[in-house]
């Protein structure tokens, strides 16, 4: 069985080093030290095995269908500049992943004030952005604590736009039987990977995959990095994005390296 707390890494991009946390800072270290060193793929060592999964990936048109509905959750402040992935569900509301929200360097969470989301975004242009509004976690949060608890299960937020963009760009949907699609569809990811930020890639490796209800979680073994963080995990039915599972993480049991995700059935109805 998967041990949570053997998270190595999060995908958070830029200066954000989500896996040097003091909380988690040494069972991160023992995780990874068990896997091979040129296994994952990071912003500052863009060689090795891992890194060459992230070149193979195909890169799409961000301005077409059903591709414009994912974009990049940007921050920036006078320090930090970082981006996560994220996909439109409705006219204004945009599936990420929660540690992308957090401050790691000043340990704070950062005001939807600072966030833009970019939908179609490609190499500086975008099919439409927008300022966020608020954001929608899981209660498990604690906005006023400055730790970040990393429970990949809870690791899910929903950002309400300022804009209804998605009139314009369309959006994916959350699929209503995740199982059933997996047996029968193609499972896959598109992101914003930190090797090549400004193009959406799609991620077609994805391997064995599964559910483990008990965890709340959905592994699966598609070429990630930092920058994907926030990817959604879906199959195609009739041209149009089904999410499966939101991207968190890296993590490293018995059978190897593979990646962590939520399920869309986490997200509660109401915040959707």
């Amino acid at each position: 069985m998967l041990q949570l707390s053997r998270l190595i890494l999060f995908f958070c991009a830029g200066l954000l080093v989500c896996a040097g946390s003091a909380s988690r800072s040494n069972e991160a270290g023992n995780a990874a030290s068990q896997i091979r060193g040129d296994s994952v793929c990071g912003i500052k060592k863009n060689f090795g095995s891992g890194c060459d999964g992230i070149r193979k990936r195909a890169i799409l048109d961000a301005s077409s269908e059903p591709w414009r509905a994912i974009g990049r959750v940007n921050f920036a402040s006078t320090q930090i500049r970082s981006h996560c992935t994220g996909t439109l569900i409705s006219e204004n509301r945009v599936l990420t992943a929660a540690h992308c929200l957090f401050n790691h360097k000043r340990k704070s969470w950062i005001p939807p004030s600072s966030l833009r989301f970019a939908a179609g975004y490609e190499r500086g242009g975008a099919v439409a952005v927008s300022s966020v509004e608020r954001y929608e976690m899981d209660p498990f949060h604690n906005r006023e604590s400055r730790e970040f608890r990393s429970v990949a299960a809870k690791d899910w937020a929903i950002l309400v736009l300022s804009d209804p963009i998605g009139k314009t760009t369309g959006h994916a949907v959350l699929s209503d039987a995740p199982e059933h699609d997996v047996a029968n569809g193609t499972i896959s990811l598109a992101g914003y990977a930190g090797l090549r930020p400004q193009v959406l890639s799609h991620a077609t490796d994805c391997g064995e995959t599964s559910f483990r209800h008990g965890q709340g979680i959905f592994r699966s073994q598609c070429s990630v990095m930092q920058g994907d963080s926030g990817a959604p995990i879906f199959v195609i039915e009739n041209g149009k994005i089904r999410i499966i599972a939101v991207l968190s993480a890296i993590a490293v049991s018995g059978q190897g390296l593979f990646n962590i995700a939520v399920p869309v059935s986490t997200v509660p109805d109401e915040v959707q």
